[in-house]
Order: structure tokens, then sequence, then C-alpha cells
């Protein structure tokens, strides 16, 4: 009998009511939601192969390296900020500073800025992964927390203590955590989506420098 009253007044309890019975933890998660919400709008606009490795970079970077203009080479690499133009920059800083550089030491650098900037493309998509993983712990907290009201009323005036006094305050105190998942279970899927583009997207940029600083090397080489 308690299930089944917990079952029925879970179904008819609106959104307004459920949103009142979860307290400020309702709150917490909603700011959760619009944070990961923003979070996905952002990737969509920056996991882009236009935002990682523009094409205008890698068409017109090589004929300016093989002219040896690495004046030019940079103002076109900072007129196209990006991930490439972050590598090729500080490749072109570390020639023009060591001209006799070896090659091998030209690739090192072009590797570590490399390295860096895969860093910053994979690791931003943590912070969605950090949402789905707190979201449902919020929810629990709320839940535990609501479980305790509704004990510590029956505990209160144990006369009046009814299973359907008892089944209604945990009805509410369930909702945190239904929300807690709705907020999570997102947020999870939104990680593995952008973890996979983020993942192709490092996969473009290495080919790309490594193309760009082979035409370098090779014409540095040669002077």
């Amino acid at each position: 009998m308690t299930m089944t009253f917990l079952a029925a007044s879970a179904a008819t309890m609106t959104l307004l009511e459920a949103w009142e019975h979860g307290g400020w933890v309702m709150w917490v998660l909603l700011g959760m939601s619009v944070i990961g919400a923003t979070f996905c709008l952002y990737f969509l606009a920056t996991l882009r192969e236009r935002a990682v490795a523009p094409r205008r970079l890698r068409r017109d970077l090589p004929s300016y390296l093989l002219q040896a203009d690495t004046t030019e080479a940079r103002r076109l690499c900072e007129d196209t900020p990006s991930p490439l133009s972050a590598v090729m920059i500080a490749t072109l800083d570390a020639v023009r500073s060591a001209p006799c550089a070896s090659a091998e030491l030209i690739s090192k650098v072009a590797e570590s800025e490399g390295a860096r900037q895969s860093d910053l493309i994979q690791g931003q998509t943590q912070w969605l992964l950090e949402i789905a993983t707190i979201a449902p712990m919020v929810g629990l907290l709320g839940t535990v927390m609501g479980m305790l009201s509704a004990f510590g009323a029956v505990a209160s005036d144990l006369a009046a203590a009814k299973p359907t006094l008892l089944a209604e305050g945990v009805s509410q105190a369930i909702i945190t955590t239904i929300f807690g998942l709705f907020v999570a279970i997102p947020a999870m899927m939104m990680y593995a989506f952008f973890r996979r583009r983020a993942a192709k997207l490092v996969a473009t940029l290495e080919s790309a420098c490594a193309e760009l600083v082979a035409v370098l090397t090779s014409k540095h080489a040669q002077d």
C-alpha cells in the first residue's frame, strides 16, 4: 500500500510541485544544467576543423615557408588564431631565435606546443564529465535531506504517524535524485560525443602540424 501511494503521488505531482518539494537543491541542479548547456554550445562553436586547423592556414602558409618569409608566415598565423597557428608561431619563433637550430630541435618545439594544444582541446570536454558526475551526487544529497525531514516529522509525532505520511515524504525526497539524473545523463552523452570529436580534431591538428613543420625544416636545412 505504501508503494502504491508513492507511485500515485509521484505520477500526479506537477512540475511546479516537484520543484517546490525539491527545495534549494533544485536550483543547484538548474544551475548545473545551464552551465552544461552553455559548454555544449561553446564546444559546438570551437570544436570544429575550421577553428582548430583552418584551411586558409594550411593552404597559404606553405608558400611563405618555402620562401623563408617567416615574418609574413607569422603574421598569417596571428591573423588566423587557432591551435595550429599557435604551434606554428612557437615553431617560427624558435627558428628566428636560433637560426642554426637543427631540424630535430625544430620538430621538438612543434611537438611540445602541439601536445599543449592537444591537451587544451581534449581537456575542456572534462567539464561535462564533471557535471555528469556531480549532478547525481547533488540529487542524492537532496534525497537524504528529504528523507531525514520525513522521518523527523514522523518521529516528532509518533501518535499521528501513518504510512502515507512517510510515503509522501519519501516521494518528495526522490524528486531531487530524478532531476539529478535528468542533468547527468545528457551531460554524459554530450561528453562522449565531444570527446570523440576532440580526438578527431587532435588527429587533424597533428597531421597539419607535421606537414607544415616538414616544409619548414626542409627549407631550413637547404638554407
